[in-house]
């Protein structure tokens, strides 16, 4: 599943990297791509939509 996320509080690559990280605490496998430009987070996961969302609220971020 592929998702579209917009965080509109990351402003800059460690930021997308905290994000990643969390992302990949719940699914290893994940393929993100999180841009600090366009505030977009893309992710390929098995996970399920709330749980990616819960990663990146719990790393200190809201999602829009």
């Amino acid at each position: 599943m592929t998702l579209q996320l917009t965080v509109p509080n990351m402003a800059c690559s460690a930021c997308s990297d905290t994000i990643t990280k969390a992302i990949q605490t719940i699914d290893p496998s994940a393929k993100v791509n999180a841009d600090s430009k366009t505030k977009l987070v893309s992710v390929d996961t098995l996970a399920s939509e709330t749980e990616i969302k819960q990663a990146i609220t719990t790393a200190g971020y809201t999602v829009a």
